[in-house]
């Protein structure tokens, strides 16, 4: 006898053709996942290293308050003094 037209023989052939699906979408996510944490290192380290980055990035601006509040997390409150002080002196 055949279990070729049962219901556990085609649950199992879509459970079986599912797979590279799962395998795919799970290695896009994870491709995505790790381009997210590698440019939000890049974004912190260049805004740590560089005072002029924060003032001339004026596209995105949530990024510099994003910044300031993980910097005040860590309580590096002075970073945020300099950079003002920076910017006001470059003005005059």
């Amino acid at each position: 006898m055949s279990n070729a037209g049962s219901p556990e023989s085609s649950c199992f052939r879509t459970a079986h053709t599912m797979e590279p699906l799962a395998r795919k979408i799970f290695k896009e996510l994870l491709i995505a996942e790790l381009l997210g944490i590698f440019g939000a290192y890049f974004l912190f380290k260049k805004m740590n290293t560089t005072q002029d980055f924060g003032q001339t990035n004026k596209k995105f601006p949530f990024i510099l308050k994003v910044y300031y509040k993980s910097i005040k997390q860590f309580t590096m409150y002075r970073i945020i003094e300099q950079d003002q002080e920076k910017w006001l002196n470059s003005k005059h």
